[in-house]
């Protein structure tokens, strides 16, 4: 992150560059490298393809016998380029358990179940201060801030002597070594301040020097807590104009989601909704009163959407589809992509032979909602 490189030349990738290392190396060094911190999604993709070159195998492969075997894990996958590469800076996946076990690694200095999977020395390299990332700030904004603590080997420093692996949207893998703890946080957040804030607010004040007490109730607590978590099941009302629209197909004005058709049709509790765009078409089934399972191809919003070259990778993508009447004639559509915490939401107004559309997207963050006018013909 700190190459010397401006601009950061990563938002190219898969426009202007079709060969990412090219790309790389054409984007000018404007600072003495070491000197000036910018992150550089494309910089960590570099490292990927040396490790590749060097080594004649795919980082995620070259990884599998030396970190994932050892520590468990298992199903990951890691996107790549059109030349086969590892993307790098994004596009890895693993379950929250396996982000912890990454930072268990660290805490524990390089040792798992007695056996040193990295030298304890590269650790502590990798996870001390190389660059801040403004020097500049105010004492004031340093103390309240995570992101002005120092930079590392990918890896930030945080407040309260702690460093962090940091995905987009609130993916945290916390080390905490003065609590002898880590933290895994899968999330879709837009404060990702105010989330590592919880952190220190809460959790932080809560760890203790010695042993707590053995307390089975507490426990039993908490595991019952564990027991009924759940995401919300939209609830089984009355199906609303169910036989004035079971068919129909309704067709949209211009909008921004580029969606030309979408019809419904009502069988046995589920709700079967096939959307046409300008470029594709794809079915989604919505259970009353209960998640419906499925798989899709219709692309979730992501950072790096423009970067993904290869989406057998991604999808057909895991799903669960419910839906609800709020009234006579508003039907509540709630889709979930299970494997990530992003949700879409789409309210239908129908009113005789035009429908209004209102879509939300976890991704938004309730800042914008796509408004969309159908009628059938």
């Amino acid at each position: 992150m700190a190459d010397g490189q401006e601009p950061d030349p990563t938002g190219a990738v898969g426009t202007k560059y079709a060969n990412w290392i090219k790309g790389f190396f054409e984007t000018p060094i404007l600072h003495e490298p070491g000197s000036v911190f910018l992150y550089n999604s494309l910089g960590t993709y570099m490292l990927s393809a040396i490790v590749q070159k060097v080594t004649g195998e795919k980082v995620i492969d070259y990884l599998k016998p030396r970190l994932f075997d050892p520590l468990g894990i298992t199903g990951m996958d890691w996107e790549t380029d059109k030349q086969g590469i590892n993307t790098g800076g994004w596009g890895l996946r693993l379950k929250t358990e396996d982000m912890a076990k990454f930072a268990q690694l660290f805490l524990q200095k390089g040792r798992w179940n007695g056996k040193q999977i990295l030298p304890a020395s590269w650790v502590e390299e990798a996870s001390t201060k190389k660059i801040l990332q403004n020097p500049d700030a105010p004492q004031s904004r340093r103390d309240s801030s995570d992101w002005l603590q120092g930079y590392c080997y990918q890896m930030w420093r945080c407040r309260h002597n702690a460093f962090r692996g940091d995905g987009a949207f609130g993916q945290f893998m916390i080390v905490m070594p003065e609590q002898d703890a880590v933290l895994a946080i899968t999330a879709e957040s837009a404060d990702l301040q105010g989330e590592i804030n919880l952190v220190w607010d809460y959790l932080l004040p809560a760890f203790k020097n010695d042993k707590l007490p053995a307390d089975d109730a507490a426990v039993a607590r908490l595991e019952g807590k564990l027991k009924s978590l759940a995401l919300p099941i939209p609830p089984k009302n009355p199906e609303g104009a169910v036989t004035t629209i079971n068919g129909k197909t309704f067709t949209a004005s211009f909008n921004a989601l580029r969606l030309q058709t979408i019809s419904f049709s009502f069988s046995d509790d589920v709700c079967n909704v096939k959307l046409q765009t300008d470029s594709a078409n794809y079915q989604v089934a919505f259970g009353a009163g209960k998640w419906q399972a499925a798989e899709t191809n219709m692309p979730q919003p992501a950072l790096t959407a423009g970067m993904i070259e290869n989406n057998s990778m991604i999808y057909p993508a895991k799903i669960k589809g419910a839906y609800t009447w709020r009234d006579a004639n508003t039907l509540e559509l709630v889709l979930r992509y299970i494997e990530s915490p992003h949700t879409e939401t789409v309210i239908c107004h129908f009113n005789g032979n035009k429908l209004s559309i209102e879509a939300t997207r976890s991704f938004d963050f309730g800042r914008t909602k796509t408004m969309i006018e159908a009628e059938e013909k």
